[in-house]
């Protein structure tokens, strides 16, 4: 059965921006203006590739940038679509892919397409960073959920597609409703600071309003750390809230030393910090409240932290997950049927390519 890829309408492009070049490396549009002006239109083959070992995200967005921003104007400025025009050839979202590997091969009349280079090559950067990011965060949690939140780091407009991709590449929950856009779900979230502190300081009392509206909608997670003191706040949590309590999180500030821990320089949330909250937990009858940990976790830490055995139940991930490049490249690989591109590239060929209908 053919992999279903999602739909041009999950993207809601600004077509005719892009079709006009708005988005696009201004050199792209001055070389399909001056390839229309002279009436040139070289079929060409363009391959596309990265140079790492990686996850591939945006292959779905992109090609929804050639579905519908390809094309010419007509005589009369009229758009006419180019895409019936081309052969598109694409791997899918979540795939694995190798260095120089092609990912995506658009055969056709150059002048049509020209100018979506910038555009589509920068879906596939962004969406195949997070992907293999979260994966990575993915395999070394080994098997305990992770949570994406890195929404609070970044620009707005690319919560969407980040959401997805980190969703294609393993996590559990995301932490907007945009990020869960593109597969119809929810952002998810804990009893946040905000809130506590607009309850006075009073942990709780805000767990117990947050649980009372939400705890039919969402699992409820408790922060625990607004006094410093994650021990004694998350058995006043659990004691206040019974079974109606999934779970507490530690988010305790690298800069402090939590009280558990008072007597000591382990600052922010360590292993012995999350042993003492579960021991206690466990102490008190509370043994089904998870523990979620935060707080420049990255895939390193949680490597750490699984091999010492240290008792977490999901780790929330954020700035750390946007970080880093995996850029893409696009060739002219062959033009009229013959070979021609740089020097140091060719056509590499790929068995794993499908034909986009």
């Amino acid at each position: 059965m053919p992999r279903q890829r999602l739909s041009s309408a999950v993207f809601r492009l600004p077509i005719v921006r892009i079709r006009e070049g708005y988005y696009s490396d201004q050199y792209f549009n001055l070389t399909k203006d001056l390839l229309e002006a002279e009436g040139r239109h070289p079929p060409v083959l363009m391959q596309v590739f990265q140079k790492r070992d990686s996850i591939l995200g945006g292959i779905d967005e992109a090609i929804a940038i050639l579905r519908e921003c390809s094309g010419e104007r007509g005589t009369g400025g009229e758009w006419i679509a180019g895409w019936d025009r081309l052969e598109v050839q694409a791997l899918h979202e979540g795939d694995p892919i190798a260095p120089r590997e092609p990912v995506m091969t658009i055969r056709g009349d150059y002048a049509l397409f020209a100018h979506l280079e910038t555009v589509y090559l920068g879906c596939l950067a962004r969406r195949s960073l997070i992907m293999r990011n979260v994966a990575e965060v993915v395999d070394a949690a080994r098997g305990k959920e992770i949570l994406y939140f890195p929404a609070r780091h970044d620009h707005w407009l690319v919560q969407t597609g980040d959401g997805w991709a980190a969703h294609v590449a393993g996590a559990i929950g995301v932490s907007t409703d945009a990020q869960a856009s593109w597969w119809g779900g929810r952002g998810v979230g804990t009893v946040p600071h905000g809130l506590i502190a607009a309850f006075g300081g009073d942990t709780v009392a805000a767990a117990r309003a947050f649980a009372g509206r939400f705890a039919k909608e969402m699992n409820i997670t408790v922060l625990v750390d607004f006094e410093n003191d994650s021990v004694g706040t998350a058995l006043a949590v659990a004691d206040a809230l019974g079974p109606e309590l999934w779970g507490v999180r530690l988010d305790t500030s690298e800069t402090l030393v939590d009280r558990a821990l008072e007597g000591t320089d382990l600052r922010g949330v360590q292993a012995l910090l999350v042993e003492k909250v579960r021991a206690a937990l466990d102490e008190h009858g509370h043994e089904h409240v998870r523990i979620v940990v935060s707080g420049g976790f990255d895939a390193e830490r949680i490597r750490r932290f699984e091999a010492d055995g240290v008792p977490v139940d999901a780790y929330g991930v954020g700035s750390s997950l946007i970080r880093g490049r995996d850029d893409f490249t696009a060739d002219v690989v062959e033009v009229d049927g013959r070979p021609c591109a740089k020097a140091g590239r060719g056509i590499w060929p790929s068995d794993r390519l499908e034909l986009v209908a």
